[in-house]
């Protein structure tokens, strides 16, 4: 008699180096290969969508960048352009290049930000030893210094041209607030010459940095060597992404995204069923993973929606944008991270382009701001890691209805599938590569565990 073994389930709670709180439930073979993965938000709901009900079109983008303060100024951008699109309200050029600007420079922050957090994982070229960011010794001494450095240069550029580079206040429903002046605009062009030199300089050390993990035979995680397959990361799912650099809205001649390809399905539709944890590593990094015993339930755990575009999970972000635009075929973990690389010189030539297109006297605010009738706008903004989508109905001023299905949200079911067949102890390398941002994705909570209800975006 044939005897079928069962797999083993292993959770990583909470998951690292990333913004906000998720956990991994595998399935693993007795190899300890992952037959299935679930990834999922474990964060507390924010509520945004409901909070935004009832309140003027002016408040609802501030409300919607509170969601994360990584992510601000993509949450202020497609929530305010959402709300310019149900009312059919045309911004300025000038108002435009700011925008393009204020996009650009929050970009060039947040893929310096995640060379931080995804260094640990890789190695020095040429020796056994991994990566520490912080270390005060050279070669990556200078390479943290220069990290830093453009971090400062986006967040210097976004400060100047949004207000603030947390939170920014300039943009507002109509354009912006106030033009920036030819001082400022001199100091922008200053910083984005600078920053392409170390633009350039960062993305080659990048991707020489994760040619050398691809072309490893192992990695150590919890002092155990453990096999780096070929195809770490690679999943099936097709490809999301709107512009290359900033986004489409319904009040475009030709959207690039459409409301009628979407739709969403429950959690419990799509994730595991309740398990118990039958595999435990104690020294995995860090603290160990769940102990053996412990239950875990993703169906009602999670807490975000699991979006589709044209009946399927999609991958959004720096390689979804290279797929679509560039000819960009390379998949896997490693090819998502060295799109990320790929995007930074352009972050900065087309803030230079702007600055010089900006006419410092330029009219930033429409003539004529419609109060709305109610009708659906959408505005998709190419956010750092992919496709922000904003949906609302303002009437009277008002927003009667908004939803946000964030970039991570569109990652979720996308990496779940990209983890099949890796090592479980890579599941966080793959989950990393992705850029989580899960504060932002977190839009859902259960309500009644029996009847299996989940609040749908709490926004009903």
């Amino acid at each position: 008699m044939r005897r079928y073994k069962l797999s083993k389930v292993v959770e990583i709670s909470p998951t690292t180096r990333h913004e906000g709180h998720s956990k991994l439930v595998l399935k693993v073979n007795d190899e300890g290969i992952i037959e299935r993965g679930d990834w999922l938000s474990i964060t507390p709901v924010r509520g945004i969508e409901k909070l935004a009900v009832g309140k003027t079109m002016e408040q609802v983008p501030k409300i919607a960048s509170r969601v994360c303060g990584i992510c601000p100024i993509a949450h202020t951008l497609a929530g305010t352009e959402a709300m310019e699109a149900s009312i059919g309200c045309e911004i300025p050029e000038d108002a435009y290049l700011l925008r393009l600007i204020l996009q650009c420079a929050n970009r060039l922050h947040s893929h310096a930000l995640h060379n931080i957090l995804t260094l640990p994982d890789m190695y020095i070229p040429g020796t056994d030893t991994k990566i520490n960011p912080f270390t005060p010794e050279e070669p990556v001494r200078s390479v943290a210094k220069r990290i830093q450095r453009l971090r400062y240069i986006g967040q210097t550029i976004g400060e100047i041209v949004g207000g603030e580079a947390i939170h920014p206040s300039n943009p507002r429903v109509g354009g912006m607030y106030r033009n920036i002046t030819p001082r400022a605009k001199a100091k922008i062009y200053d910083l984005a010459k600078e920053g392409l030199v170390l633009a350039r300089e960062q993305m080659e050390f990048m991707i020489a940095v994760l040619r050398n993990f691809q072309n490893r035979d192992w990695t150590e995680v919890g002092g155990k060597q453990i096999p780096i397959p070929k195809d770490l990361g690679f999943h099936d799912q097709g490809y999301m992404a709107t512009d290359p650099i900033y986004g489409s809205s319904s009040l475009d001649e030709n959207p690039t995204w459409s409301p009628e390809r979407w739709h969403e399905v429950r959690p419990w539709d799509w994730y595991m069923e309740e398990v118990e944890i039958t595999l435990e590593d104690k020294d995995y990094p860090i603290g160990g993973t769940t102990p053996v015993g412990a239950k875990a339930w993703p169906q009602m755990e999670a807490c975000t929606g699991v979006p589709m575009y044209d009946g399927q999970p999609v991958e959004v972000g720096p390689r979804a944008r290279l797929v679509q635009f560039k000819n960009f075929d390379e998949k896997g973990t490693i090819g998502q991270q060295i799109a990320r690389q790929m995007e930074y010189p352009a972050c900065l030539y087309t803030i230079i382009d702007a600055v010089d297109a900006l006419n410092t006297s330029g009219k930033v605010l429409a003539d004529e701001i419609p109060q709305g009738d109610g009708s659906l706008g959408w505005a998709a903004n190419e956010a750092p890691r992919g496709t922000d989508v904003h949906l609302a109905k303002v009437k009277d001023g008002r927003v009667q209805w908004f939803s946000m299905l964030v970039p991570t949200t569109w990652n979720f079911p996308t990496c779940s599938r990209a983890l099949t067949g890796a090592p479980w102890q890579l599941a966080e390398i793959v989950m990393r590569g992705y850029d989580p941002c899960v504060s932002c994705a977190t839009h859902m909570i259960v309500v009644d565990e029996e009847k299996r209800i989940v609040a749908q975006k709490l926004i009903q």
